[in-house]
Formats: structure tokens, sequence, C-alpha cells
């Protein structure tokens, strides 16, 4: 009899602590979900603020249009280098010119255009042979003007954005012109809208102003200088001798443009 009175009070007591556990158990499971917040309502409405994610550019620095096309003549250096230091002459490049990005369907307009010379009767070709196409040095390719100051001018024959200017004056030798001024404006005479290109005068000796850029050696390459969609008709480069002799001198010159919208 004392053993059965012993296993009933052992039973009892198991079935109490089991109901304790259970108990305390929904206890904590009360206290969680109390303690923890509701996630907050999402809002809708055309009063709420939409933030959207701008995607990455990749190609942000790219650069804008397509290279033009430049065919450039042989490299014709014959002889022995001449001595080209002169004051403000920019260091050569050391590799080939990097493509130059103009919008579609930019292309030389000067091609073949009408060009007129402040020297009328060169001592060597004719004044048209500079928009003839035939960039190569070799003679006969090339027109030579008188001493001191000289100028040519290219009609377009109607108003293009000018976006680059190439210009050979003569790469048989590495030669360094001198104040070389490129200028574009609306009519022949050039009093409206003109617009300065580029300007090698340091001195102002050729009495157009001070200018700011670099002396440069002749290459085959030409000298390529940024008009930036200029608008214009009328093209012109001026020159006043070298580091060789006194002479001016030109083999061809391009205009890439389009026409004027």
């Amino acid at each position: 009899m004392r053993k059965k009175g012993l296993n009933s009070v052992v039973k009892v007591s198991v079935c109490v602590l089991i109901a304790m556990g259970l108990l305390f158990a929904t206890s904590c499971r009360q206290s969680e979900e109390e303690a923890t917040p509701e996630a907050p309502e999402e809002k809708t409405g055309p009063n709420v603020p939409v933030v959207s994610v701008e995607p990455v550019n990749e190609d942000a620095n790219a650069p804008k249009g397509v290279p033009i096309d430049i065919k450039l003549p042989k490299p014709m250096f014959v002889g022995t280098p001449q001595d080209t230091r002169v004051p403000n002459l920019e260091k050569p490049l050391g590799k080939p010119r990097p493509p130059f990005y103009a919008p579609v369907g930019v292309k030389n307009v000067a091609f073949e255009k009408p060009v007129t010379s402040s020297d009328e009767e060169p001592i060597i070709g004719e004044i048209e042979m500079i928009t003839d196409g035939d960039k190569e040095a070799a003679d006969g390719s090339y027109v030579e003007l008188g001493p001191f100051r000289q100028d040519i001018t290219i009609d377009l024959e109607a108003e293009y954005e000018i976006y680059a200017i190439l210009c050979w004056h003569y790469h048989k030798q590495d030669r360094v012109y001198f104040d070389v001024v490129v200028q574009v404006a609306d009519d022949p005479d050039f009093i409206t809208n003109v617009t300065i290109l580029f300007n090698n005068d340091i001195d102002n000796s050729a009495g157009l102003g001070v200018g700011k850029d670099k002396h440069y050696t002749e290459t085959a390459e030409g000298r390529l200088i940024d008009a930036k969609g200029v608008r214009a008709r009328y093209v012109r480069l001026y020159s006043q001798g070298n580091n060789s002799n006194d002479l001016n001198h030109y083999i061809e010159v391009e205009v890439f443009g389009k026409p004027a919208e």
C-alpha cells in the first residue's frame, strides 16, 4: 500500500510540473508578440512622393558623335632637320593624333570650293590647289605665296556648322610657320560675326591681336583646329613666313562641317 501511495504522489508531481511548463511557454510567446512592433502600413496615393533610382550611364564620359574621316598623306621628311627651336613651341605628341569626334553627317565641305588669296599670283602653283584634295608633299602639290603676311580665304558657298579645320602648310620638312591665324565669318570681308579659332601670333606682328596658341611643327597629319560647331560661310587662314624662309605655303585645307539648320 505504501508503494502504491508513493507512485500516486510521483504521478501527480509530474503532471503539475508539465502543466507549469506549458503555462510558462505560453506566457513567453505572448510577451514576444507584444514586444514585436507591427510593420508600418504601406501608403499609396497621389500625395505620396515616389523615389526613383536613375540608371547609371556607363558611357557618360565617352566622346560624342563619330570619328571624322581623315585621309592622311604619306609622310615625306627629306634632308637634314631644320633648327625648330622657336619660342612657344609645343612638344611633339610622340604618337598618332587621337580621333576627332563630330556629329554624324559631318564631312569635308571645302573640297573644290573657290579660294582667293592676298597674293593673286603665287610663286609656285595655283590657288585652287588648296582645296583640290591633294595633300601630298611632292613637288607640284603645294602653293607658294610671297613673303610677309599672306592669307587665303575659302568660300564654302553656304553657311555651315563647322566642327574642325585641318591645314597642311608644308610637310616635306619639319618647318614651323609663324603668325598662323584661322578665322571664320559670315561675309568675305570678315566684318560680320568674325570668330578667331586659332592664333599663335605671340607678339601681334600680324596685327590681328596677340595669340595664346603655340607654334607647332608641320607633319603629314596637318594641324587640326577644333571649331566647336561655329556657324560660318567663309574661312580665312593667315601666316607670315616660317623658320626656314620668309615665304608662305599651303598644300591643302579641309573644313569639316554640315549644313546649318
